[in-house]
């Protein structure tokens, strides 16, 4: 069998310079690889003590451990400002986005900088995708987002598979042309809502598996995909596309998070079926857990939109105490989506056999008005 053929891939042009702001385990993993990709990349901690940790260590110990810094990525506070960057990364919690767009411009954002998302939650307190809040302040041709499946320590160390994001089809281009050099595949969309809504649902369908694990791996898996229904009918109204849900940004996300061990979504939500206040869970963990915001958002938005979301919002409730895990099992098992919505069988078919099989029926009607003239 010969060997597939290669992925072309377009070489970024030299000394082009990243910055990521954020130094969890995603933003270090996401700025080693930006390194190896060819980028000149600074990665920024909140303060400047974790920056000389870092840097001397050359390794994030509390929150990568074993991965070794490469030698070129340079680390420093986010006081430092940005420079002349040409990417800013924002690896940060979806609750504290706005305060850190805000401050952009004043840390040195270059006006032709573009600007990618790498968190996987909503903002508060709309509930709001990040990249519709990023684009309507920078523009739409600057913004993009990453998504798909990306363990961190795994991403490293064997590989992911990611999603680039973007409306402008040469910035998603290029930002996976980097992370492909890593050594990591990606995937371009031109759909960001679609992606970054994708990842909301993987984080409430993994948070909500784990609460109801327990209970049945039916009832786990029936959560699970109520929840991925009704996200995926809100996504269609923001006009995303929803088949941006079923690849490497959403199911392939959820397989990797659900398989996970050290999963921060799933194991919040077995935490919640052992009755740990959601206010405790963080933590017990040790690490922000992005669903336990975000859920509520997600259940806010899609009751405003008007979209029937009985799921995610009994999520919403779990994690505010308001409903015993009892109750939820029971409305996840009872749980009957809407109706497909059925269409009308066509008359004719589509496409060169449709227009063969009109243009018959045609000759034997006039045929048949001939003869009725004739008679």
């Amino acid at each position: 069998m010969p060997p597939l053929p290669r992925p072309q891939i377009p070489v970024p042009p030299a000394l082009r310079r990243a910055v990521v702001i954020g130094a969890g385990s995603f933003g270090t993993a996401v700025a080693v690889l930006l390194a190896r990709g060819g980028l000149r990349t600074t990665l920024q901690t909140r303060t400047p003590e974790q920056a000389e940790t870092l840097q001397a260590a050359r390794e994030n110990s509390a929150y990568l451990p074993g991965v070794e810094l490469p030698r070129e990525l340079r680390v420093e506070p986010a006081s430092a400002g940005l420079g002349r960057a040409e990417f800013v990364f924002l690896a940060i919690p979806s609750a504290q986005l706005e305060p850190v767009m805000a401050g952009l411009e004043s840390a040195g954002l270059s006006r032709r900088a573009s600007i990618v998302s790498l968190t996987k939650g909503l903002v508060p307190p709309a509930g709001t995708a990040p990249t519709v809040l990023l684009r309507e302040r920078f523009g739409a041709q600057r913004v993009a987002c990453v998504g798909g499946p990306a363990h961190a320590q795994e991403m490293v160390r064997e590989g992911a598979g990611l999603v680039a994001a973007a409306t402008d089809e040469a910035l998603a281009r290029l930002i996976a042309s980097v992370f492909i050099r890593a050594g990591v595949v990606c995937e371009q969309s031109n759909d960001p809502v679609g992606v970054e809504l994708a990842g909301a649902a993987k984080n409430a369908a993994a948070l909500a598996a784990g609460a109801t694990e327990s209970q049945g791996l039916n009832a786990a898996g029936a959560a699970a995909g109520h929840i991925f229904a009704e996200v995926w009918r809100y996504a269609e109204r923001q006009g995303a596309r929803p088949e941006s849900m079923i690849g490497l940004a959403g199911t392939g996300d959820l397989v990797a998070t659900a398989l996970a061990p050290q999963s921060r979504n799933r194991r919040a939500g077995e935490l919640l079926a052992q009755g740990v206040p959601a206010s405790e869970i963080p933590a017990r963990i040790g690490q922000a857990v992005e669903a336990l915001e975000s859920v509520p958002l997600l259940a806010h938005a899609l009751a405003r939109a008007g979209v029937e979301a009985p799921v995610t919002s009994a999520l919403a409730q779990l994690i505010a105490g308001e409903l015993p895990l009892s109750e939820w099992v029971a409305l996840v098992r009872a749980t009957v989506p809407p109706p497909a919505r059925w269409r009308p069988a066509r008359a004719v078919p589509r496409g060169a056999l449709g227009r063969a099989a009109t243009r018959v029926r045609g000759w034997f009607r006039r045929g048949e008005d001939l003869r009725g003239a004739a008679e």
